[in-house]
């Protein structure tokens, strides 16, 4: 079974996380309002339901919905 087309990868030493869909970078989040930007871009108009969705976004190396490194 393949992974979820959204990873947000582990925070930066400098805060927010990379985003990916489908292995393409859309940028680097800093909160969830930026995901779901980011998401609305790339052609998810009501992405705010799939962030604790498994099937659509892996969150890598960290808690969900945390930015920062501390």
């Amino acid at each position: 079974m393949p992974g979820a087309p959204i990873v947000v990868l582990r925070p930066s030493g400098t805060g927010g996380r990379r985003v990916t869909a489908h292995g393409q970078v859309l940028g680097l989040a800093h909160d969830d309002f930026d995901l779901v930007e980011f998401l609305r871009r790339a052609g998810l108009d009501d992405a705010w339901p799939l962030l604790d969705n498994p099937s659509w976004v892996e969150w890598r190396g960290g808690r969900p919905h945390h930015w920062d490194t501390a």
